[in-house]
């Protein structure tokens, strides 16, 4: 069972790695209701927990405001809030405090550019995470065991529309490349002059600017006579030669 659980979280590991960028060391973003969590069930070090989830080396985050939060709550809370001030902080800019899922989405943001995992007790949190923005891997505790969420279908259709578009030539792209061969309008009317060779060298220049190279024509090759030094000369015939023997005897 064990090894079935370890091999679904690499699997969704591996997923955000290659659809979103994630690279080693992951970084995971701690809020006060996971922190606590681990610390009730003997979770420790945090640092391995995590490691031993991904099964990789990891960087444990949490924010300043989150440590406010757990300052606030009181002594039920203060081995929690000992062991946030130990990990990294992750940089969130808010000078009066916030609560913790606010937070969390203002450095998580709408696209997720620092690739953290977002670790949450809270049930709200990973809903949305899972359903609202897309790129950001969740994980969580039940009892003793921690667990990844599997990627939602939005996470799935955001990737998919996203190599679509990839592989798509924008439409505004594709009539850009349409208006840079006006050679086809152009030679049929003479009486441009001037005025044609500005607008082809117009539309040479955005091509350049563009990074569109121009085709160069092939050249037909011609045929061409076989080399005179890998031929090899024409062997005599055997009725020949024999001639020319009997005629050398007659003169003899």
């Amino acid at each position: 069972m064990r090894v079935k659980k370890q091999k679904r979280h690499r699997k969704v590991v591996r997923f955000y790695s290659a659809c979103f960028g994630f690279r080693e060391p992951y970084k995971v973003l701690c809020d006060g209701t996971f922190i606590h969590h681990l610390l009730l069930h003997r979770l420790t070090p945090i640092n391995d927990a995590l490691a031993r989830l991904l099964g990789t080396r990891i960087i444990p985050f949490t924010t300043r405001c989150i440590i406010g939060e757990l300052r606030s709550l009181g002594e039920s809370h203060c081995e929690a809030l000992e062991a946030a001030q130990k990990l990294m902080i992750a940089r969130c800019d808010h000078e009066k405090r916030i609560n913790a899922m606010d937070c969390i989405e203002s450095v998580v943001g709408e696209a997720n550019s620092e690739h953290f995992f977002v670790a949450t007790q809270d049930a709200d949190m990973r809903k949305k995470f899972q359903k609202v923005i897309p790129g950001v891997p969740v994980m969580y505790g039940l009892r003793n065991s921690l667990f990844i969420e599997q990627p939602s279908s939005m996470q799935k259709q955001f990737v998919k529309s996203s190599e679509e578009r990839r592989l798509h030539l924008p439409e505004s792209e594709d009539l850009k490349l349409r208006d840079m061969n006006p050679r086809d309008t152009i030679s049929n009317n003479p009486d441009h002059g001037d005025a044609d060779e500005t607008l082809l060298r117009t539309a040479s220049d955005k091509r350049n600017l563009l990074g569109v190279s121009r085709t160069s024509q092939l050249k037909r090759k011609r045929a061409k006579g076989p080399n005179p030094l890998s031929c090899k000369k024409k062997k005599q015939s055997n009725d020949a030669s024999i001639a020319k023997k009997q005629v050398g005897k007659q003169k003899q």
